[in-house]
């Protein structure tokens, strides 16, 4: 009797998620191979959205840069300024008050606050809880007047500058911002217990796109990410920059790895810095006024470089700033943002899961495309500058 020898041939199609993709709010292509509904491979295309701005940066002045590094991100915008701020402090030596300093941090949290306010609503939607998502978006309006009344803006705050923060706030301010933390603390409690104990959102999360504690440190993974497999790191422990040193808190880890266990980090981040922002408006230092007077600014900037970081709500932002002493513009500034690492060192997280899931593990990355892809090339033979796009760094072909 003949024996037939079957022999199979695994087959996987490409199911291209983006850059253009309901379940994606910026421009990202995602190649995905699959075998039947498993993931095998993943390619990460980024590029779709790249503004030149390090190069902007090198083009216009010091104080210009301020407002150009702002725009970077929209939802992060105080705390690009804030790092870029801090490396211009230290080229000219110059040390804002401790108001400032205490002011400088508020509106950073507050960021940060609306910031994993809004990931976690784009979660709700992605998963199928239209009503959630809404809801989660109405209570974050919250936050966004609580901007507004410390800076003077809901989203583009420009409160930083070089020696401290544009706008102080009086007493009345004070009163204003507590009360609407007080409000809106019970209702991101809420919304935590939601995610802890609804049975459709742990499934729906739970166990997916694991990342374990060395696989995070393998990869360079930053900020929420890390801290939900365990890793304690956090700029504002080590680096204890501005006021940070001064105002208690705590780094929040946990140690699931899973898409469930990084919202929930950020959740607990918000009850954290919801906390803080109170013990600010309650502590705040009264040693002189904390917006300097422009006009005595420096004009003409020393030789000498910067490095700094901030911790962003995605995770460690640094910048690097140089001076050459000779002109009013930076000689260099280099930024490195935490989406930057947590997209394109991704990849392995989706093996071995669906199609499915691919968007739901993508969204718990919290990504920001439009912090990527800015690097420059100098040919110091030639003496002329291009940009390349990083799948070139990488190896591919331009």
């Amino acid at each position: 009797m003949a024996v037939t020898k079957i022999v199979e041939v695994p087959i996987s199609a490409e199911v291209p998620i983006g850059p253009q993709h309901p379940a994606l709010h910026e421009p990202l292509l995602l190649r995905v191979y699959a075998d039947g509904e498993e993931v095998v491979r993943v390619e990460i295309n980024t590029g779709y959205n790249h503004r030149g701005i390090e190069k902007l940066c090198e083009k216009n002045t010091f104080y210009k840069d301020i407002f150009i590094v702002g725009r970077v991100c929209g939802i992060c915008n105080a705390v690009h300024a804030n790092c870029y701020v801090r490396a211009v402090e230290q080229i000219l030596g110059i040390e804002p008050n401790n108001r400032a300093k205490y002011l400088r941090v508020l509106s950073m949290e507050l960021e940060r606050i609306h910031s994993h306010m809004l990931i976690n609503a784009v979660m709700a939607e992605n998963i199928g809880f239209e009503n959630l998502f809404m809801q989660i978006m109405l209570d974050r309006e919250m936050v966004m007047k609580a901007k507004e009344i410390l800076t003077g803006s809901r989203v583009m705050a420009d409160f930083m500058m070089v020696g401290g923060v544009r706008r102080d706030i009086d007493d009345v301010k004070r009163a204003r911002l507590k009360d609407i933390l007080l409000k809106l603390r019970p209702k991101v409690e809420y919304y935590k217990k939601v995610f802890e104990e609804d049975e459709t959102i742990f499934k729906r999360l739970a166990g997916v796109g694991v990342v374990k504690r060395r696989d995070a440190l393998a990869h360079g993974l930053l900020g929420p990410v890390a801290r939900a497999s365990g890793i304690r790191i956090d700029s504002r422990a080590s680096d204890k920059y501005d006021a940070y040193g001064d105002i208690p808190f705590k780094v929040i880890t946990r140690d699931e790895g899973d898409t469930w266990a990084r919202m929930m980090v950020r959740w607990d981040e918000t009850l954290e810095s919801i906390e803080m922002s109170i013990y600010i408006l309650d502590k705040l230092p009264s040693d002189g006024n904390p917006v300097p007077d422009e006009r005595k600014l420096p004009r003409r900037f020393p030789p000498g470089e910067a490095f700094t970081r901030v911790e962003a709500p995605r995770g460690e932002l640094t910048y690097y700033v140089m001076s050459d002493g000779k002109s009013l513009n930076p000689y260099r500034v280099k930024i490195r943002t935490p989406s930057f690492n947590n997209i394109i060192n991704s990849t392995f997280m989706y093996l071995k899961h669906t199609i499915a899931d691919v968007p739901v593990i993508l969204t718990s990355l919290d990504p920001c495309i439009s912090c990527m892809e800015r690097a420059t090339v100098i040919d110091l033979e030639k003496g002329v500058k291009y940009t390349v796009p990083f799948k070139v760094l990488a190896g591919g072909k331009p």
